[in-house]
């Protein structure tokens, strides 16, 4: 006699489900204000490079996110996942400011940009822990 695994939550149901959506809300009004909070703490180093700058701003997001996902008792690998991607998302961007593609502001700006659907993607590796919280 087999036991029925259960299904894995879909990509599909995870995005419509309530509870996934108002957690991505949380997590990032939580970032803006890890931002805000933090953020002058950046004018300690204003001739710091665009990179330091990006680092640096994906830092201060990064301390609201864990703060609340450590409020709501999340796993510790999927912190680190959703920091990885907050990172990331800044890092990416590097080769194209280098090459002149992007300016410092666009660099800042796309960062923020491709933030979004790259925490989206952490939330969804581990989809039925932020559906279940």
């Amino acid at each position: 006699m087999t036991t029925a695994r259960p299904q894995r939550l879909t990509w599909r149901r995870a995005l419509t489900n309530r509870a996934f959506v108002v957690h991505y809300l949380q997590m990032l009004a939580a970032m803006v204000v890890g931002m805000i909070v933090l953020g002058p703490l950046s004018m300690l180093l204003p001739r710091a490079g665009a990179e330091v700058q990006a680092l640096l701003m994906a830092t201060w997001m990064t301390a609201g996110m864990v703060a609340w996902t450590a409020w709501k008792r999340h796993s510790r690998p999927a912190v680190a996942e959703m920091a990885l991607a907050m990172y990331l998302s800044f890092v990416v961007l590097f080769p194209l400011y280098w090459l002149g593609l992007l300016s410092a502001e666009g660099l800042m700006l796309a960062g923020h940009v491709v933030m979004l659907p790259a925490v989206a993607l952490a939330m969804l590796r581990r989809r039925e822990e932020y559906v279940g919280h």
